[in-house]
């Protein structure tokens, strides 16, 4: 996550995290404008779905998985609509796509055009391509002059 938030710092935006309590504790990254701590991995899942657009989804544990799963469930049952779901590296990727399609659908638990809806690629333009059409056509998001920083919350 903290790539992220250092990328939109870099170009001026804003950046909010979604940190979650666990035994050893994890401290929110020196790139965040602001953050909110989970005690559950369930509502801090809620909340990313839903205030994001996409999900961009890089090699990762079973915490990448789990939200990987997640969201894939929901836009399959429609529960989310028009939801990027774009994995990062292809090499990383290969061996769950091919058991995805090899048993998942070939045992027909899944359908074909479940796995049409997660874009795997090694090309960050091809990520920003997908996302950004998904948020102009469906959220009206447009390019134009940064937001003017307003906090419902004052330091």
């Amino acid at each position: 996550m903290e790539a992220a938030n250092r990328g939109a710092k870099d170009v001026g935006g804003r950046s909010v995290g979604c940190n979650i309590e666990l035994p050893r504790e994890q401290q929110p990254n020196p790139y965040l404008d602001r953050w909110i701590t989970f005690r559950h991995f369930f509502v801090r899942k809620l909340m990313l779905i839903k205030y994001s657009y996409a999900f961009i989804a890089l090699p990762g544990g079973f915490g990448t998985m789990d939200e990987i799963f997640e969201t894939a469930t929901l836009i399959q049952t429609g529960k989310i609509q028009q939801f990027p779901l774009v994995l990062m590296g292809s090499d990383y990727w290969a061996p769950l796509i091919a058991f995805l399609r090899d048993r998942l659908v070939a045992e027909r638990t899944i359908a074909p055009e479940d796995l049409d809806r997660i874009t795997v690629t090694d090309s960050p333009e091809e990520a920003v391509e997908r996302v950004t059409r998904v948020g102009m056509d469906r959220f009206g998001l447009t390019y134009g002059p940064p937001p003017r920083r307003r906090w419902l919350l004052r330091e």
